[in-house]
This record gives structure tokens, C-alpha cells and sequence, in this order.
């Protein structure tokens, strides 16, 4: 029998290799931002285990690092940081760091982190769907959509912003348009919150969109979340709104359905004097 002697650093390397040492911890995976209407938020993965917990440091390009408090040794996998960035046009870098949890301590002098994109909250906030109210003149000439500013997760004296305070005059809304029951669509920008629309069919339903457009942003950036579609009333007779055709077809399906009821009660109807019939004719003749 061969005896096989391994070096004692050797065989210490290999229980090194694989086990980890005490105190080592999982960098944190998909460090990203997620922003709408200035509410940000930094997320990464995966979810902290009881041996180790997160702590978020972040900084302005060029500034020192700060911390938020809600975010230091957390087992949280997401930092709300709107409050945080206070310089809307300044670009931000995050680090996530993988420490021990609260209350733990470590012989490693450096935590292993991941670090996050670039991100400028005016550039690269989403903006959400507007909200806007539909109003038709009484000579049926001009469409008016009077539009609302989405708010912001930012406050100022007590105030919650909305988009229009931050982006001012780079603010436009963009509206799309089309005949109701038509798919050929119209554009229209507009610099201000009450837009109006004169060339339109008059009597005629139209279908509305808004969003936010923001030109001076990158082409993936400019335009916000479409609203909810909100269609005018129409003044068009029945037989304009619907063809000859259609209307054929409507009333041919109505004869159908009730040529179908009618025959279907028939059927039942001879059923159940067929049973009725037969049901007398089984009873026995009773003594006079």
C-alpha cells in the first residue's frame, strides 16, 4: 500500500479553496435606478441571508460619499434615495457594500461592493401619465384638453412639487389624436397645459392621448408615460356612424336569435305533451 504525504500549507490551500474564509460575503448583482417623477430608488439582489447585510454609499460625480441612514446594514435590497440626490442636475454613482449584519463584526478592513451606472434625476427620470379633462365647444369647432401637471416626489416649503416646477419651460406636452374607430393618428405639441384643437370634424368623435414631452433630453428620455384615452361625444346619426352593411348584419343576427328561441321553445313545447300523452296512457282504468 503507497501512502500519499500532501504538504501541510498545501492541504491548507485546499480547505481555503473550498471553504471560504470567515468574514467574506457575496458582492450585491444588478446594482440599478429606478425612478418615476423623481421618486429614486437604487436595487440590486439577491436577498441578504442572516450571515451578511447591505449598506449604500453614494456620492455626486467629483463629491464625497454619503450614507443614508435607512440604508446601512440593511437586509433590505432597495434604498429610497429621492430625498438624497438634493441636485437635480448632477450626476450620481451608488456603491452597494456586502457587510456583516447589525451588531456583527469583521477582520476584513474592506467590504467587497458593486457599483451602480451613472444617473441624473432632471435626464433620467421617468415621468408618469398625465391626467387631463376633455371639453367641446358648444358650436363643435374647438377640442380643449386641460391638462395636469403629475406631481413629484419632491417637496419645497411644505409644497409638493410638480413637473412643471422642476422642468418649467423645457416642459411641452404632446398630444396624439384620431377619428373614434380609425387607426391614421395626428401629433400635436403644445408649450402649455391648456390645448387647443380646431382642426377636428366638427360633430365628429375624436380619441385623445397625452404625455409629457421633454425635448432637451436624450431621444429615449424625451417623452413620458401615455395617459389613459379619452374619446369625444359624437353627433353623427346612426347611419353615419355605422354602414348599410353592418346594420344588415346586426339585424340578420337579431332574426336569427330569435328564429333560434322560437324554435327551441317549439321543441320543448312537443316534448312535453308527448310526455304528458304517454304518462296518461300508462295509468291504470279506474273501477266505475
Amino acid at each position: 500500500m503507497v501512502t500519499i504525504r500532501v504538504p501541510g500549507a498545501l492541504f491548507l490551500a485546499f480547505l481555503l479553496s473550498t471553504h471560504p474564509a470567515s468574514g467574506s460575503y457575496p458582492r450585491a448583482q444588478n446594482v440599478t435606478w429606478k425612478s418615476s417623477n423623481f421618486k429614486t430608488a437604487l436595487t440590486w439582489g439577491p436577498e441578504a441571508t442572516a450571515d451578511y447585510s447591505y449598506t449604500v454609499e453614494f456620492s455626486a460625480v467629483g463629491e464625497n460619499k454619503q450614507r443614508n441612514p435607512l440604508c446601512i446594514r440593511s437586509s433590505k435590497t432597495v434604498c429610497d434615495l429621492s430625498s438624497s440626490l438634493t441636485d437635480l442636475n448632477a450626476y450620481y454613482t451608488a456603491d452597494v457594500l456586502s457587510e456583516p449584519p447589525l451588531g456583527a463584526t469583521s477582520d476584513l478592513i474592506e467590504f467587497p461592493y458593486t457599483s451602480s451606472p451613472r444617473f441624473c434625476p432632471y435626464k433620467d427620470t421617468e415621468i408618469g401619465r398625465p391626467d387631463f379633462k376633455l371639453e367641446v365647444s358648444a358650436d363643435k369647432k374647438k377640442t380643449t384638453l386641460y391638462v395636469s401637471d403629475p406631481l413629484t416626489a419632491l417637496f419645497k416649503d411644505g409644497r409638493q412639487l410638480n413637473i412643471r416646477d422642476i422642468f418649467s419651460d423645457q416642459l411641452q406636452y404632446r398630444v396624439t389624436y384620431r377619428k373614434n374607430k380609425s387607426t391614421g393618428k395626428k401629433v400635436y405639441n403644445s408649450k402649455t397645459n391648456v390645448i387647443e384643437l380646431t382642426d377636428l370634424g366638427p360633430g365628429e368623435s375624436y380619441c385623445f392621448n397625452v404625455q409629457a414631452y421633454i425635448p432637451s433630453r436624450s431621444l429615449d428620455k424625451q417623452l413620458g408615460e401615455l395617459s389613459h384615452t379619452q374619446c369625444s361625444h359624437s353627433d353623427q346619426s346612426f347611419l353615419e356612424v355605422y354602414s348599410v352593411g353592418v346594420i344588415i348584419a346586426a339585424v340578420f343576427f337579431v332574426l336569427l336569435l330569435i328564429g333560434l328561441v322560437i324554435a327551441v321553445t317549439v321543441v320543448c313545447c312537443k316534448r312535453r305533451r308527448k310526455a304528458l300523452k304517454r304518462g296518461k296512457e300508462g295509468l291504470p282504468l279506474q273501477n266505475v
